[in-house]
């Protein structure tokens, strides 16, 4: 079975997402390329932190169109609720939605619980303790 490794956005200053990423998430920096391009991994995924551009006619251009910064939404999963939150407000992310009826989903239900936060280019970051349904 395929397991994603990897997630690649594209931003208009990959070193300051980098930050963010390194700061709010404890992510460590693997590489950097001359183009300015950030890579941090968790240990098990790559991020890929980007800055460039793609035309119309770009093979990796998808629905958004050419020019896109950003993906639609990166999820983590935490092992501590108010930490990821302090480390996200440090790192000065902005909350989307609130924890009202937290304390009703413990880790191992059914159901997931997540946060949404808007990290660098207003990228949407779930943060869950609780995790996301896997065949593992």
């Amino acid at each position: 079975m395929a397991k994603i490794r990897h997630i690649a956005l594209t931003t208009k200053d990959p070193s300051k997402a980098a930050e963010f990423y390194k700061e709010a998430f404890e992510m460590v920096e693997v590489r950097r390329s001359d183009n300015g391009a950030v890579f941090l991994s968790d240990g098990y995924i790559n991020l890929a932190i980007l800055n460039y551009k793609t035309a119309a006619t770009d093979a990796d251009v998808g629905p958004n169109g050419d020019n896109y910064d950003g993906i639609h939404h990166i999820g983590f999963k935490v092992d501590d609720l108010d930490d990821a939150c302090e480390k996200l407000e440090g790192a000065k992310g902005r909350a989307i939605t609130t924890r009202e009826g937290l304390e009703a989903i413990a880790p191992g239900s059914p159901r997931n619980f997540e946060m949404k936060w808007s990290g660098p280019d207003d990228v949407v970051i779930d943060i869950s303790h609780t995790g996301w349904l896997t065949s593992e």
